[in-house]
């Protein structure tokens, strides 16, 4: 089954701790995080996209990153092939996950990328199936792209993200990026009230999020994780590292003020 036509896949960010390695979900959340245990703080996750070069793979994990992007699609300016991510990624700690972000690969591209980065979460942002996604063999991100509800076809509804989510059984979470021609991240915020309580899996929370912003999204989504990528950069695929610092701290910032008294 394809994803409805009203959040077709479209990107990035688990970390090693909620993803890597797992093949079913955890329970229910209660919101479109996940809620902590009794007495713990909930930390969002962060996860930096489109990463080129080996300074800013540098600089995303100096700044707190807990999961790096590498996207492997030829159309897109941020793209790597998987010999050039497997190489950035050597460069990360232990703990930091590394994504790989396909669109419509072919099931032998995909295995061969995950062979080079054996540890790596594949993120699915095509139209793939939810068949194709789970012949990863692993746990994986599905992306979603939500459209306006003044745009061209239905709007996202709360019954498509949940039958979305229960057609991904072993994805980790599901990615919810704003609707954009062609595939990946076109930097913009999509309606936050489109996402329904309760859904049946972590979300990672991206589209047009940058230092300024992303503490209103933690506030008003709870998500799991935040996804970013050109609202970090000085260019298309050159990261800024001092705008990576200031969204980490704005992360930090967030999650502080949630859990305060």
């Amino acid at each position: 089954m394809n994803p409805p036509e009203s959040s077709r896949a479209s990107t990035g960010a688990a970390p090693a701790s909620a993803a890597q390695g797992r093949g079913e979900r955890g329970a229910a959340p209660a919101d479109a995080g996940v809620a902590p245990g009794p007495g713990a703080r909930r930390r969002t996750r962060i996860k930096i996209c489109g990463l080129t070069r080996e300074a800013d793979v540098d600089a995303a994990v100096e700044a707190g990153a807990d999961a790096v992007g590498f996207v492997l699609y030829p159309k897109s300016p941020r793209a790597v092939d998987a010999a050039r991510a497997a190489a950035l990624a050597r460069r990360m700690p232990p703990f930091v996950t590394p994504v790989l972000l396909f669109v419509d690969a072919a099931l032998a591209q995909v295995a061969a990328a995950l062979q080079a980065l054996p540890h790596a979460l594949p993120q699915f942002h095509g139209d793939e199936t939810p068949a194709q996604c789970e012949a990863a063999g692993r746990a994986y991100l599905r992306a979603l792209r939500i459209r306006p509800a003044a745009g061209v076809g239905a709007p996202a509804s709360q019954v498509d993200l949940l039958d979305c989510a229960r057609a991904h059984p072993r994805a980790a979470a599901l990615l919810l990026d704003a609707w954009a021609e062609g595939y990946g991240g076109g930097g913009k915020v999509f309606d936050w009230s489109v996402i329904p309580p309760g859904l049946p899996c972590p979300v990672v929370l991206s589209g047009g999020l940058n230092p300024a912003n992303v503490g209103d999204g933690i506030a008003r989504v709870r998500p799991w994780a935040v996804d970013v990528s050109s609202g970090v950069e000085s260019a298309k695929g050159i990261k800024d590292a001092a705008l990576m610092r200031r969204f980490c701290q704005a992360v930090r910032d967030a999650d502080a003020a949630l859990a305060a008294p």
